[in-house]
């Protein structure tokens, strides 16, 4: 018998010469499946300086506190008007504002520093504009008009003046809210108040130079404008503006039309 013939197998194909290699060079890609090495290059030189990382974004815990106090105070102003400032407590603010009660003692000591705050944000700064002179060309009657008009819209006509209600009401029996008021806000009115005066006397556009002695005089309508809207603009609405146009009148004497 003759033995049985190998099947011959498949012959192994010659290396070919690739463009720009040489004969016998290895293949770029190896076994199948495998993925060919990435060919690496020079390494860059590292740099002196630190990589610039992207900029963090603000930190808002700022903003939250301020918000935060913001709601306190809100709080505190609608519980003062709804309940006075006698029956306002610390727990009643608290929920309302929507915040632990020992957080109301991070930002304000008692109730009464909580309504002092209230002052010094709702009407300090609106007094403030009084010690501005007036405008170049302009009168001191335009300029205390101007600052009448702005009295009557941003404090008798909105809840700022339930905050002059309440001062008038409970200042008696609470004198350390009534002498604070004073300071920041009645004192500094009234000195406003004479520096117009005497400056319109000094220009001849008053007459009467005992008024500067006596400043309330110029602002009454204001406070009348106040207390009218709380408890008689039910019965007769008050024209604030158009009373204080006429009280001006009284003082500085009548407008010429022309």
């Amino acid at each position: 018998m003759s033995s049985p013939r190998t099947a011959p197998g498949p012959s192994k194909a010659a290396p070919s010469k690739s463009a720009g290699g040489r004969r016998g060079e290895k293949p770029a890609i190896g076994r199948q499946g495998e993925k060919a090495a990435p060919v690496k290059g020079p390494k860059a030189p590292k740099s002196a300086l630190p990589k610039a990382q992207p900029p963090k974004p603000p930190s808002n815990r700022a903003e939250r506190t301020a918000e935060r106090r913001e709601a306190i105070i809100e709080a505190a102003l609608d519980e003062f008007i709804s309940r006075g400032f006698t029956a306002t407590r610390i727990d009643d603010v608290a929920r309302r504002a929507g915040v632990a009660k020992g957080t109301i003692y991070l930002h304000f000591k008692d109730k009464e520093s909580m309504f002092e705050e209230l002052i010094r944000t709702a009407l300090v700064p609106l007094i403030g504009r009084l010690h501005a002179p007036p405008p170049i060309g302009g009168s001191v009657r335009d300029a205390v008009e101007a600052f009448a008009r702005t009295f009557i819209q941003e404090v008798a006509a909105t809840r700022r003046g339930d905050i002059v209600r309440l001062i008038v009401a409970e200042g008696p029996r609470f004198p350390s809210i009534a002498d604070f008021y004073y300071r920041e806000v009645v004192s500094r009115g009234l000195a406003g108040m004479r520096a117009l005066i005497e400056l319109a006397v000094s220009r001849g556009e008053i007459q009467q130079k005992n008024l500067a002695r006596f400043p309330q005089i110029l602002v009454a309508p204001a406070i009348i404008a106040v207390i009218w809207q709380s408890l008689f603009s039910r019965h007769a609405p008050l024209d604030a503006i158009e009373m204080f146009r006429v009280h001006l009148d009284l003082i500085f004497g009548e407008r010429r039309t022309t």
